[in-house]
């Protein structure tokens, strides 16, 4: 017996609407304002991907404390950061940045992966308690 193939056309005037599988349901304007919105979202992912990089400025690490000097730098937590800050009370301010590595934690990997932040600024005149 052959196969009886339909018409598509007859077959399209005599389906039900509602039975027809959706092909495209979204209008062209809302398909353009969509990949606006995809496109949008990844220009969004981006900046917020640089956003640390961007916004992490030079430090001075004669000047900073704990907290800051831990947020600022790559693989100084805020123990290493606590050792930055109490090395540099102990014996005076950094003169280079090859100094931290007297801080017991902190390497010349730790150095290279943060020497564009690290800032020596001048040192502080020291405060002398009157009395």
């Amino acid at each position: 017996m052959p196969t009886r193939r339909l018409d598509d056309r007859r077959y399209l005037r005599t389906a039900d609407p509602a039975r027809l599988p959706v092909i495209d349901t979204i209008p062209d304007q809302s398909r353009s304002m969509r990949h606006l919105h995809v496109l949008l979202f990844k220009l969004l992912l981006a900046l917020f991907t640089a956003l640390p990089a961007i916004a992490q400025g030079q430090i001075d690490i004669n000047q900073a404390d704990a907290k800051t000097i831990a947020a600022s730098l790559n693989g100084v937590g805020l123990v290493k950061a606590e050792a930055i800050v109490a090395w540099r009370s102990a014996n005076g301010p950094f003169r280079s940045i090859e100094d931290l590595t007297k801080v017991r934690g902190i390497g010349k990997r730790t150095i290279e992966a943060n020497r564009e932040v690290i800032l020596i600024g001048p040192p502080t005149p020291a405060r002398t308690s009157p009395g």
